[in-house]
């Protein structure tokens, strides 16, 4: 009987041990993995019951925050409204966008009774909602915000040396509040809103890059050593295409030198559609696309925001179709790039050659401020050799020194760049500008600036009037944060 009595007692006291060893490590071990699944209704639930933690710029602006309701709930607000809604985003009971979603593990208390949170906070360890530090300087987003105003466009810029976004800015814009204390009415009509405000064009909306596009075909020429910046390249007012009636024309008509040559640093210079179109056919489709992938394009951008890659068709594509080649050479046809790909671009070349990892997220902070984790700069692609990265930073110097991206200069900077202008069907062309600015200590900040439809210029607008003068307006506030 004893034995017995033993033998269930041992069984009773294991099963025991079964279930507390089990629990513990439902709790405190797989415990924050189930908390962090977007699949868990709690963490939008969470979203209502428990504080969450600010999110702020690199300067100290609060652009997310949780304040308690009268009915004693906490709700998201955005003090900032359209500003910031396309990298934040928000964040309800039920749905979230942006920043929001993707670091909601990072915004959310700890504090959510739970045998780990217990645990953790017995061990002293702060279990507060933490917040998240954006590598944005605010006068950078208001001075790139402010300088879109109206028009359907975009600008992207950072750190070339490091990857840290500078500025984020997508119009138009929506004010995320309308998701969290907005009505039915009010959020259906923003949803509905023909004008995409929604929509994140700095990220995941694509466009063809026209003139801009030339930086990439410049660096195949240099990489390749098929050309140097004085190199010269055939100057006709006209190409007529193999194998088609098309023709391609510069900006303006005439040629764009002597009507015999232009250098090739001459021809990134005023934009010569003539000879970069030769220029692409001669290099060949093999050396084009390998460059235009070498510094980024069909490759996803790793990012703490959804992203989509930049485009450009297989060497196979333009087997027996140079036409074909000549117009991608120009950034038309099948080329298509996202504002953050064309900014990486420009990063590369202030960068001797290297793309670093874009990234939003500088730092996450404990309750009382104090550094968690801080973000690592990482390298992503070598997109060319520093050599012909100098090279090309010479001609894009002068592009904006004498050439068509005059309208970016700012006093007091040295400031390289490319002006695009792509024809569009049906459509007045979109306008670009990519390059970046140096100032006398050394620092640099690289950009792309892309504006629908001429904006306000529309049929009339190029990269020239259009674009170029918003790079100038965030080279500034910049230059003067």
């Amino acid at each position: 009987m004893n034995r017995a009595f033993r033998r269930l007692s041992i069984g009773v006291l294991g099963g025991i041990a079964v279930l507390v060893i089990a629990l513990t490590y439902q709790q405190a071990i797989a415990g924050p993995g189930y908390a962090e699944d977007p699949r868990n209704v709690r963490v939008f639930a969470d979203l209502t019951t428990a504080e969450r933690g600010n999110i702020v710029t690199a300067d100290g602006v609060v652009v997310a925050r949780s304040e308690m309701a009268t009915d004693g709930k906490y709700v998201r607000v955005y003090p900032e409204r359209e500003l910031y809604a396309h990298t934040v985003g928000y964040a309800t009971s039920a749905t979230s966008s942006g920043l929001e979603q993707t670091r909601a593990a990072d915004l959310r208390s700890r504090d959510d009774g739970t045998l780990g949170a217990v645990l953790t906070d017995l061990l002293g360890a702060d279990i507060g909602p933490q917040s998240v530090v954006l590598t944005i300087d605010d006068g950078v987003q208001r001075a790139a915000y402010a300088a879109l105003g109206d028009q359907k466009g975009a600008v992207v810029a950072l750190d070339p040396a490091s990857g840290a976004i500078l500025a984020l800015a997508s119009t138009p814009s929506f004010d995320p509040n309308t998701f969290t204390v907005g009505s039915a009415e009010e959020i259906e009509a923003l949803l509905d809103d023909e004008n995409g405000p929604l929509l994140n064009r700095a990220l995941t909306e694509t466009y063809a890059p026209g003139s801009s596009f030339k930086l990439v075909v410049a660096t195949a020429a240099l990489e390749t050593g098929f050309a140097e910046p004085q190199t010269l390249l055939p100057d006709t007012e006209e190409l007529t295409l193999p194998n088609s009636l098309s023709t391609i024309t510069n900006s303006g008509g005439g040629y764009c030198g002597d009507g015999q040559t232009v250098s090739l640093l001459h021809a990134v210079v005023i934009s010569c559609n003539t000879a970069f179109a030769r220029l692409g056919m001669d290099l060949g489709a093999e050396a084009v696309v390998d460059t235009a992938e070498a510094v980024g394009f069909n490759h996803t951008i790793a990012f703490e925001l959804p992203t989509i890659a930049s485009a450009i068709p297989e060497p196979s594509t333009f087997v027996n179709n140079d036409a074909a080649l000549a117009q991608t050479a120009l950034g038309q046809r099948d080329v298509q790039a996202t504002p953050i790909q064309m900014a990486l671009v420009a990063a590369a070349v202030a960068n001797d050659g290297i793309i670093m990892r874009p990234y939003l997220v500088g730092m996450i902070t404990d309750s009382g401020g104090h550094p968690v984790s801080i973000a690592t700069p990482h390298a992503w692609l070598h997109a060319m050799s520093d050599k012909s990265a100098a090279d090309l930073s010479d001609m894009m110097e002068q592009v904006v020194l004498s050439g068509t991206g005059w309208r970016a200069a700012v006093p007091g900077l040295r400031v390289f760049g490319k002006t695009g202008t792509a024809e569009v069907p049906d459509a007045a062309p979109h306008t670009w500008f990519v390059g970046f600015a140096t100032d006398t200590d050394g620092d640099t900040i690289a950009l792309a600036v892309l504006v629908e439809s001429g904006g306000y210029r529309g049929e009339e607008g190029t990269g020239s009037s259009v674009a170029a003068p918003i790079a100038q307006a965030v080279f500034s506030a910049w230059a003067n944060s």
